[in-house]
């Protein structure tokens, strides 16, 4: 049987000199070969016209962790917390429309779960601390630390069947930002302890998000995320 082709987005470093360089962590594809896939990273192009060919190919789609969301802001982002830049953005969203118009899975961790939900009309809190006045929820926040939590998986969604139930389960933490109001069709799939979004869905699962990093955690029960996506890519 051939491996379902997966489409994986990545993010972008600008040097001192203004230099761009397209990157992306080894983890995202491990993973994505681990489940089943056939990982293919998507190229940052110019238009949209050179990158359909290959949008047409895919059978599913993750949308990698970056910078900070600039769509659906309630507020400025920190100082410690760079925007998006704009070359992404857009390889971003040609991507995802093509997903949602040939009914195709995507899966979303972290960055890639607030763009999913601002893409479909939901807000971002541009700094979840300073707004809800919760602890930090990355290591930059937490003089260096690793951040990690505990999060309650909602009973009856499509996340709590993937892992085999709802009992709270431990996960890493990087994010500053997160998922305020949910966008249109999405629904919440876990929670912090604190009560933050961890994890949204769609009715039917077809798209899914996670707000921490599963990529980071092989061999734990959130390695499902990925063997649902190939399932799912697969049908």
């Amino acid at each position: 049987m051939s491996r379902p082709l997966i489409g994986i987005t990545s993010s972008l470093r600008r040097s001192a000199d203004g230099e761009m360089t397209q990157v992306l962590g080894c983890e995202y594809i491990d993973a994505i070969e681990k489940a089943g896939g056939a990982p293919l990273i998507l190229p940052m192009v110019a238009t949209q016209e050179a990158l359909q060919p290959v949008l047409d190919g895919l059978d599913g789609l993750l949308i990698t962790g970056g910078p900070g969301i600039v769509e659906g802001l309630l507020d400025a982002l920190p100082a410690d917390l760079p925007p998006v830049e704009a070359r992404r953005v857009q390889a971003d969203e040609w991507a995802f429309s093509a997903a949602q118009q040939r009914a195709r899975p995507v899966l979303g961790i972290c960055y890639g779960m607030q763009f999913i939900n601002a893409r479909l009309g939901g807000t971002i809190y541009g700094d979840v601390q300073e707004a809800r006045g919760v602890g930090p929820h990355a290591p930059g926040r937490n003089g260096g630390q690793p951040v990690e939590h505990e999060v309650d998986v909602v009973p009856g969604s499509h996340l709590a069947a993937l892992i085999g139930g709802a009992a709270p389960e431990r996960v890493n933490s990087f994010h500053i930002q997160a998922v305020q109001e949910m966008g249109a069709g999405l629904q919440v799939s876990s929670r912090s302890t604190d009560g933050l979004v961890e994890g949204v869905e769609s009715a039917d699962g077809r798209l899914m998000g996670v707000q921490f990093h599963p990529e980071r955690l092989p061999g734990t029960v959130w390695q499902r995320l990925f063997e649902h996506l190939i399932e799912r890519a697969a049908e």
